[in-house]
């Protein structure tokens, strides 16, 4: 008797194919999704009903009472704090890296003694060395929140600077809160009165053992061009022309390192400070009469940007409490699709031979 043998190497005809595949599924119908796995876990996709039998079965109920203890939280990765292996790019020291804007409720001190409670937004950072792959950003947070009940200062403020740099194993480290702080301001003629608000920032920073200590303020106020009322007042002489010299609203932001050993510089005395250098602060309560006092306390005081640098800079040098300082000052023209702007510097804390392209951008004041 002659036996023949199937040619293994023959490439299988589609019917071959397709009798193969009833005979699979009529065994998968009597068999287990795990003896289907055994076999092969891709061969669950060819079975009508288990296409997806090869993968976990995972639950789709949030676990209401899941509890989380030290041993399941050990077992949980952490890429942040993994070796140096996973570094991704270069190997480099970051100087700053953290997290910005995150926002709480904070308490200041004001300068009759009272407390408010201000919407703040803060921004914190830490040097990362060289061969760490990251940071944990959470810890950062947390150890702010243990000092968010107390009422701030710079002292608090360092030591919340201590506590991260601690939790954080870092020799670098920034913390700057943002906020609005308030200010009642009286009308020019007509006794009214209003909140001003002003843009403050408080900035604590800490490069190779060294602390400084920062305020930010950014006044808004009017500027009226020196050279068109000039030339508005030329036209009214010679000419009977009735003509207006064109002003705008302008916004100097104010930069000052705090000495240590000085008294405390409160809010309050940058604000003041910036008011006596250039007194066309913008208005809150306005009447008739307020309009008309404010149209004359410009005409008293026309500046070029240049002169508002200069104005500014004359008040900060007479602060004991301020050293280093920085001022930057944009008429946002009325005259020119483009702005006026100026930057003067005193001592080595601001000065820089760049600017961020888009500094002058940042001083727009919408109101």
């Amino acid at each position: 008797m002659n036996l023949h043998t199937r040619d293994l190497n023959r490439q299988p005809s589609r019917d071959e194919a397709e009798d193969a595949l009833a005979l699979l599924r009529r065994w998968a119908a009597d068999v287990t999704p795990e003896e289907v796995a055994t076999l092969d876990p891709l061969v669950a996709r060819l079975i009508p009903g288990q296409e997806v039998s090869n993968y976990l079965a995972l639950a789709r109920a949030y676990p209401e009472d899941f509890e989380v203890d030290e041993t399941y939280k050990a077992s949980m990765p952490d890429l942040q704090n993994g070796p140096s292996s996973l570094i991704r790019g270069a190997k480099q020291q970051i100087q700053h890296v953290g997290i910005s804007n995150f926002r709480l409720p904070i308490r200041f001190h004001t300068r009759d003694g009272g407390d408010i409670t201000l919407e703040t937004s803060v921004t914190g950072t830490v040097s990362l060395e060289a061969e760490k792959k990251g940071i944990n950003m959470s810890r950062i947070m947390r150890t702010f929140y243990k000092h968010a009940q107390e009422t701030f200062s710079f002292e608090v403020i360092e030591r919340a600077l201590d506590a991260y740099k601690t939790d954080l194993e870092s020799f670098d480290a920034r913390i700057q809160m943002r906020f609005s702080f308030p200010m009642e301001m009286e009308s020019l003629r007509s006794g009214l009165s209003g909140y001003q608000y002003y843009d403050l920032a408080l900035e604590l920073v800490e490069t190779d053992g060294v602390r400084k200590k920062i305020m930010y303020l950014d006044y808004v106020y009017s500027s009226t061009c020196p050279c068109s009322l000039e030339l508005s007042e030329h036209a009214r002489q010679y000419r009977g022309q009735l003509a207006t010299p064109h002003s705008q609203r302008s916004v100097a932001r104010i930069s000052v390192l705090i000495e240590d050993d000085q008294d405390i510089l409160w809010f309050e005395d940058l604000i003041d400070r910036a008011r006596a250098a250039v007194p066309t602060e913008t208005q809150v309560m306005v009447k008739r009469e307020d309009e008309q006092a404010f149209a004359e306390l410009n005409a008293a005081n026309p500046i070029f940007v240049e002169d508002a640098a200069r104005l500014f800079t004359e008040q900060l040098k007479i602060d004991q409490r301020i050293s280093d300082f920085r001022v930057i000052a944009s008429h946002q023209e009325s005259l020119h699709s483009h702005d006026a702007v100026s930057v003067l510097t005193e001592g080595q804390t601001f000065a820089s031979e760049s600017l961020d392209p888009r500094l002058f951008q940042s001083l727009f004041h919408v109101g």
